[in-house]
């Protein structure tokens, strides 16, 4: 195997990539300056050194606690749970939520072998006993795994004095109900308003 197919087949590994689209990065890091290769291989090589779960979150941070646990103006009152780290980077950049966040690292799979105990849903347990939260919005995929750890989340919250929500799914803004599939469909009739 030379260099270059040895390179596509570690890129291959990232999300989304396949051989063709990795062998192309490859060629074009071939091509590109030095100085912007040696950067990208020192970023990659340091980023575990650099970033860690926020102790009280999960978020991904450099600091000791992450921007959004240590915000004075973010609405204690609020927690959304999310599966991964990056949600909550999304969800603070569309602007439209202000409250806490809480990353499970993934959801219920067990045909791939992650139950509830491989989650950090005690430590949401934890942080929902010694907060002071008036409602939680579970905010996980809208998969069978996402759906699956919605229902088990809620289940352990009942009996609390707090509202848990979950976020509502369907059709996008600009979509075709033509190309919605049934299970979309069906969430967007579940999840219908009155207008």
């Amino acid at each position: 195997m030379n260099a270059i197919e040895d390179l596509a087949r570690l890129i291959k590994k990232l999300p989304g990539m396949g051989e063709k689209s990795a062998l192309r990065l490859s060629y074009h890091l071939l091509k590109t300056d030095d100085t912007y290769n040696k950067a990208l291989a020192e970023r990659i090589a340091t980023i575990k050194e650099k970033i860690h779960p926020c102790p009280i979150c999960a978020s991904y941070t450099e600091d000791d606690i992450c921007e959004f646990c240590k915000s004075e103006t973010r609405d204690k009152s609020l927690l959304m749970v999310v599966q991964e780290s990056q949600d909550t980077v999304t969800i603070n950049q569309a602007g439209i939520y202000n409250g806490l966040f809480h990353v499970l690292g993934g959801a219920i799979n067990p045909l791939n072998g992650i139950g509830p105990d491989k989650l950090r849903i005690k430590e949401l347990l934890e942080r929902i006993d010694n907060g002071s939260f008036k409602e939680v919005i579970i905010a996980t995929n809208p998969t069978e795994e996402g759906d699956t750890t919605a229902i088990y989340i809620k289940r352990l919250l009942e009996g609390k004095d707090l509202t848990v929500t979950r976020l509502a799914s369907g059709l996008p803004i600009g979509g075709d109900l033509g190309y919605a599939d049934k299970t979309t469909l069906l969430r967007s009739i579940k999840s219908r308003i009155k207008i």
